[in-house]
């Protein structure tokens, strides 16, 4: 017998060799029918695998991470078998899961075009239907070899050939169709409820450009209808939203054939910029920061000792001044420990809180830049905090606290991740383990939940990335702390103790926004353009029905610019039904429109951007009314 550890701390015994799915319906019936895949002693295993030794077993569904990527990288394989049969000399190349879905790249004499969609769609629906077992069969490599080029899969081939010699290799078969993988896979076709093909790409062969090209068909799936059509619907209210389009109708900012990735930011975009900006300035002051400025050029001395001269050149730019190697900052760390090191500081300063606005430019390749979402000039909103040993978890805390108040200000729900050690690193292991240790303890005692990414930290220290959920449900990271033991070691920082001798302060690196152009793209596509009144670049338009309202509309437009809001006024002779709609369609949150009967009784008439008329009041109410809006930053 063979005993089953459960999730909920229980345990079952069965018969050694019993399957894991006879284990898992056993368990929960309707568990086991919602699953797709399943962890036996925390490792992905296949539904058919039969258990010969003690362990712990946890059902996964689609709600879950793996289990989304378990049920997409099937679908991907049953793509992949219906383009088999509807063109059978096409040569396979890979087919993973990918973020909201999956793809597979194909060497094909059939050019793919949309047209084919509805036809592999239905081939596919065919396999779903026949819903066959989808078993994992294992071969020596030489024998996979063998195999896969008699079957003439000569990218199947190439890959195998790159594994160890001793590997013992894989193969996933249903129906007639077989393909080279690690798995797991859901137990049948019939599993997969809801398909779509999305779109196409060509793609190098292992993304090396002197390779053949491939054809390659992005799709989705979903195990119910209204999933599907929900992503669907989604994916168009993204098209509406983009920051690259709304950008454009508003005024807000440009990407220049001149400046490729080096965004200009237009007077509407600069208001809403200057706002965040505001904000953010505001808010330190109240935590206790102090804001410096850095250059955005500095020489190859400060950047061999930060590290980023070996570990980040080929993201950098660089220049030469009287004959010596300079780099434009990617990051703004290194001008931070020289202003720190421009005073000897006490034990009784800490904890230090320096925060910056700094330009930092990074090289991009031409094909990812994207609006503002991935640009290559881009201002970060860091801080760098310097503190004692003992004062490490409160400031993450506090940190956490402040991110939390700025998040929860733009109405934005987040998740939280802590990276560790990745392979290349400074320092050792020593202070990875203190530095990783004190981000858990803090998460922990703020109750925070989060997920573990193993060997993604940064180089010289481990994280936690606060990662953004949208009105449309897409995740964007922007958030993180960074625990640094490496870089006060580098620049030989020091501060003088209780004991009058000379230590080494504590670091952390932090932003909020993360990229301000960046949060402005995210905040544009989650807001679909319409901006709360007090980041609104224009936040009142005054719409004067007729000539014979001029120059009262210049009066209520100089009072409202007298109380510093931002304030247009449309003098232009169309009819008031076009005005208004113009002014819905640019997103102003105020229409203030004005006839005889306002003017007479020096009144406006007020037209809010989502609650449509709010009627005629005086003008001085309106002002009282979105001065609250803007002091309590009313979302």
């Amino acid at each position: 017998m063979v005993s089953i550890s459960l999730k909920d701390g229980s345990k079952r015994e069965y018969p050694e060799g019993t399957s894991i799915s006879q284990i898992a319906k056993d368990i929960n019936p309707k568990l086991a029918r919602n699953g797709v895949t399943v962890l036996f002693n925390n490792k992905l295993a296949d539904w058919n695998e039969q258990v010969s030794n003690d362990g712990s077993l946890e059902i996964l569904d689609f709600d879950d991470d793996i289990g989304k990527d378990v049920y997409r990288h099937s679908s991907a394989h049953i793509m992949a078998h219906a383009v088999k049969r509807l063109w059978p000399e096409t040569k396979l190349a890979i087919g993973p899961a990918i973020d909201k879905g999956f793809y597979y790249d194909f060497d094909s004499e059939h050019v793919f075009t949309p047209e084919d969609f509805a036809l592999i769609e239905k081939e596919m629906e065919k396999i779903i239907k026949a819903d066959y077992p989808m078993v994992k069969k294992t071969l020596s490599r030489q024998e996979a070899i063998e195999f896969f080029i008699k079957h003439n899969e000569e990218y199947k081939v190439e890959l195998i050939k790159d594994l160890p010699e001793d590997a013992i290799i894989s193969v996933y078969e249903h129906g007639d169709f077989f393909d080279l993988c690690a798995g797991p896979h859901v137990p049948s076709t019939g599993k997969i409820k809801s398909i779509k093909l999305m779109s196409l790409a060509g793609a190098y062969w292992r993304g090396n450009e002197n390779n053949p090209m491939l054809q390659r068909i992005y799709a989705t799936s979903f195990p119910k209808k209204a999933m599907l059509d929900d992503y669907l619907n989604k994916l168009e209210e993204a098209k509406k939203r983009d920051h690259r389009k709304l950008g454009k109708e508003l005024g807000l900012f440009a990407v220049m054939d001149e400046g490729p990735g080096f965004p200009f930011f237009l007077p509407k975009g600069m208001a809403l910029r200057n706002e965040l900006e505001n904000f953010w300035r505001e808010e330190h002051r109240k935590a206790g920061y102090q804001e410096i400025k850095s250059p955005i050029i500095l020489n190859r001395d400060l950047w061999e000792r930060s590290g980023h001269w070996d570990h980040y050149k080929e993201n950098m730019y660089f220049t030469k001044i009287d004959e010596q190697d300079y780099a434009v900052k990617p990051m703004n760390c290194p001008g931070s420990m020289l202003v720190y090191k421009q005073n000897l500081h006490s034990y009784k300063e800490f904890p230090l809180r320096m925060c910056e606005m700094g330009l930092v430019h990074r090289h991009e390749m031409s094909g990812v830049l994207h609006g503002l979402m991935r640009v290559r000039a881009f201002t970060q909103d860091d801080a760098h905090l310097f503190m004692l040993p003992e004062q490490i978890i409160d400031e993450i805390k506090g940190v956490i606290n402040l991110i939390d108040r700025f998040y929860s200000l733009f109405g934005f729900p987040y998740h939280v991740e802590l990276s560790t050690k990745p392979e290349k690193a400074m320092g050792s292991d020593e202070d990875w383990e203190i530095a990783t240790n004190a981000l858990r303890r803090a998460l922990d005692e703020k109750g925070i939940a989060y997920k573990i990414n193993e060997g993604d930290g940064a180089f010289y220290g481990p994280k936690i990335d606060f990662h953004l959920h949208d009105a449309l449900d897409r995740t964007w990271q922007c958030g993180t702390i960074q625990l640094d033991f490496q870089m006060p070691e580098k620049f030989d920082l020091t501060y003088i103790g209780e004991d009058g001798e000379k230590h080494r302060p504590v670091m952390i690196h932090r932003v909020i926004y993360g990229s301000i152009e960046r949060f402005i793209g995210i905040l544009t596509e989650h807001t679909a353009g319409a901006f709360p009144s007090w980041l609104a670049p224009v936040q009142v338009r005054v719409l004067p029905i007729t000539d014979r309202q001029h120059d009262y509309a210049k009066q209520v437009a100089e009072i409202l610019q007298n109380h510093n809001f931002r304030v247009e006024a449309d003098y232009r002779s169309e009819k008031i039904g076009y005005k208004i709609r113009e002014g819905q369609l640019q997103k102003i949150p105020y229409l203030l429109i004005l006839g005889d009967k306002e003017t007479e009784a020096q009144a406006v008439a007020v037209r809010h951007r989502k609650d449509g008329d709010k009627g005629s009041m005086g003008l001085n109410e309106f002002i009282e009314m979105l001065q609250n809006e803007v002091k309590n930053r009313t979302i």
